[in-house]
């Protein structure tokens, strides 16, 4: 798991111990904070809601829809509305088409987010099947929201920019490389990711 700031560290010193572009990278930085997500249903809609605006217009239409929907925005009360009221609320036609695939899967018990498989591919596998959640949304939602040790978003644009300065690449490596380069360090590919996010500043889900 890497829910707390020591199982990071336990995870990062042993990727040091592998790598010295890590350890140096601990000693200019730190070692990163824990970043914990509630598990279900309601981590996975705003994902939904944020993507492709800002933090800020987020929280607004969230804010909304709970007004509207009531705490948590159920699956119930969602699928009960109609286009034009989630519409005002600030949700466009395609995000709600997202987030009734969410819905419905989750009511029909197609998707259990209580107990998603114990492998990571067969995860992401049943994650991938909510229309507007991707691999890298997927991933993401298993490390933050599980806690899953080794999940590795090669495909993270903030991951293969710091894992290629981390590393003293000459340029930003491909998500091949920046995935082939990672083997050596699992189990705890989770703990590098959340490295290169901490390296790079930036805030992710």
């Amino acid at each position: 798991m890497v829910t707390t700031a020591e199982q990071l560290q336990t995870g990062l010193d042993a990727i040091a111990a592998l790598e010295p572009g890590f350890a140096a990278a601990i000693g200019r930085v730190g070692y990163p904070a824990p970043r914990v997500r509630p598990p279900g249903y309601e981590t996975l809609l705003r994902t939904i809601v944020g993507q492709q605006v800002s933090v800020a217009a987020a929280a607004a239409v969230w804010s909304k829809l709970e007004a509207e929907l009531g705490e948590g925005c159920t699956p119930t009360a969602l699928l009960a509305r109609d286009f034009d009221t989630l519409r005002a609320c600030g949700l466009s036609r395609q995000k709600q088409g997202y987030a009734r695939s969410l819905a419905e899967l989750v009511m029909s018990g197609a998707l259990d987010l209580r107990a998603l498989p114990a492998d990571d591919e067969e995860a992401i596998a049943q994650l991938v099947q909510i229309k507007g959640i991707g691999r890298w949304s997927a991933e993401i939602y298993l490390l933050f929201a599980e806690g899953r040790p080794d999940i590795w978003p090669a495909g993270d644009l903030a991951v293969q920019i710091e894992i290629g300065r981390i590393l003293g690449m000459p340029e930003r490596p491909s998500e091949k490389l920046t995935r082939a380069v990672a083997d050596a360090w699992r189990p705890y590919r989770g703990a590098a990711a959340i490295m290169a996010w901490h390296h790079y500043n930036t805030e992710v889900l």
